[in-house]
């Protein structure tokens, strides 16, 4: 469509070779960074889509109450928590600052934060999330979700140590998890094999052994460790469980594990959504974070 000019008119000039290099220079800034935000492949890391939490992808594929659910009174009891249990918390960018006393008030004892994906992004709510936790008495600790199909395990491994997911001992801090689900961006498995997968999450949790001398807590459905691992046993004597089932029980749980260390329950509690239970004692819980 033709451009319409309310001044005077003026003498066309003609267009050379040389004009039209000039042009297309001045033009390919402005495409340049569209085309960055859009590109999601050869390696670069995909816009988040406010869908990028601990558990956000299991109701969708597994049911329970991330569709929408009554708030969870935090005193209630399951049929299949432990006699001596821990109330937890995990959160991410999404909960936005978190009011920690009030939830220390009202029985949380420990808490997980977000602080990093893939290998460029940081919960920009982290240092809220995480030093708020320990200054209002609770024992807290870091997690990272995962992009297997973006980067190596171990180079995602040294991002979230460096970026938050270190460990110190100093009795209220926890071992860093991974938290291993459905992609938010794509194919349920990332594009990998069985065989890939496990050795992504092997690549992982060596580096990051290696990086702060603990080994990562995983957290992961049996039905996706199933689908993506092909219920893989390698995992189960050096790595605590974290389980996430929306329900009264925390079921079957994956291969090579003979208990949860830690159950997400609901997806819907007062104050923050991600409700836990620690299977075991306040004592035990301080000894995990102990090393």
């Amino acid at each position: 469509m033709p451009l319409r000019s309310s001044g005077p008119v003026r003498r066309a000039f003609p267009v050379t070779a040389g004009t039209l290099i000039v042009l297309t220079a001045l033009a390919l800034p402005l495409a340049l960074p569209t085309a960055a935000v859009a590109a999601t492949g050869n390696g670069q890391e995909p816009a988040h889509p406010e869908q990028d939490w601990m558990g956000s992808t299991i109701a969708a594929h597994e049911g329970g109450e991330r569709a929408g659910g009554k708030d969870t009174d935090d005193t209630e009891t399951t049929e299949s928590s432990s006699a001596a249990s821990v109330n937890g918390v995990d959160v991410s960018s999404h909960n936005g600052n978190v009011g920690w006393p009030a939830l220390r008030q009202s029985g949380v004892r420990f808490a997980y934060v977000k602080a990093t994906e893939g290998t460029t992004y940081k919960n920009p709510y982290f240092t809220q999330q995480y030093k708020g936790s320990y200054d209002a008495g609770i024992i807290h600790g870091a997690y990272h979700f995962a992009l297997p199909d973006h980067s190596s395990g171990a180079s995602q491994a040294k991002y979230f140590a460096k970026e938050g997911g270190a460990w110190s001992k100093d009795g209220k801090t926890l071992p860093g998890a991974l938290d291993m689900e459905y992609n938010p961006y794509g194919s349920t498995c990332y594009g990998k094999t069985q065989a890939a997968m496990i050795d992504w999450i092997a690549d992982f949790v060596q580096t990051y052994r290696a990086e702060t001398k603990r080994d990562a807590v995983i957290y992961t459905s049996t039905n996706w460790w199933k689908q993506c691992t092909g219920n893989s046993k390698k995992f189960g004597k050096s790595n605590p469980l974290w389980v996430p089932r929306y329900g009264s029980s925390v079921g079957e749980l994956p291969a090579g594990w003979k208990f949860h260390t830690i159950w997400q329950y609901t997806s819907s509690g007062q104050t923050v959504g991600d409700r836990n239970r620690f299977n075991g004692s306040v004592s035990r819980l301080q000894a995990l974070a102990n090393g």
